[in-house]
């Protein structure tokens, strides 16, 4: 049966380095995967990801920004991830739907009365198998993302934003079981341990 693997975490969590070596271990295993990124992956959900992600005269509001995620989330999921598990193929993604619980929800501080009624009706109970949600300290990360380059807008949003941000991320993790917690402000050895640690309980779990 073929899985979804979902990377999350603030900005400089090291999540493109988590992804690296997850595909590494997939790979071992002759494991067919395909890559996605949230928002992103479609040609047409690459553009609502450049509408979300660009500053510009307009302000976008905060319901457009939720909007905007879930309709690139539902092309995603409709075009490509699906399509790709049905065919045998797992599906390893750059952020998915805990993205938007995170950053909207919390960051944003939409509302559950809001951000539900959205999120049922795309996803329809559709869910990654695994998540590793990569975490550190907003200021650690966001000190890293900047030695990257320039910021984009949402990652030049208040450090309140992302403490906000975090916190749900982590509440999120208390109450599900498929997310794994991985300490990313360690060495980075010891960041790849852990994920080969979480990694190696879950195929184990699974087989």
């Amino acid at each position: 049966m073929a899985k979804f693997i979902v990377v999350e975490g603030l900005e400089g969590a090291g999540k493109t380095t988590a992804l690296e070596l997850i595909k590494k271990v997939l790979t071992e295993k002759d494991i067919e995967f395909v890559t996605t990124r949230e928002p992103g992956g479609t040609p047409l959900a690459e553009k609502m990801r450049e509408i979300v992600k660009s500053e510009t005269d307009e302000v976008l509001t905060t319901e457009a920004e939720l909007l905007l995620m879930y309709a690139s989330r539902a092309q995603l999921i409709a075009n490509v991830i699906k399509p790709a598990l049905e065919q045998g193929k797992w599906v390893l993604g750059d952020r998915h739907d805990l993205s938007s619980l995170a950053y909207q929800g919390g960051g944003r501080q939409v509302s559950d009365e809001l951000i539900l009624p959205i999120r049922n009706a795309v996803l329809k109970g559709f869910e990654p198998d695994l998540t590793l949600l990569m975490d550190l300290d907003p200021r650690v990360g966001l000190a890293r993302a900047a030695e990257r380059g320039a910021l984009d807008r949402i990652e030049r949003e208040q450090i309140e934003f992302f403490d906000r941000t975090r916190a749900v991320y982590l509440n999120n993790a208390k109450q599900n079981n498929k997310i794994k917690v991985i300490d990313a402000e360690l060495a980075l050895p010891n960041v790849q341990q852990q994920i080969i640690d979480e990694l190696t309980c879950w195929f184990d779990d699974i087989h």
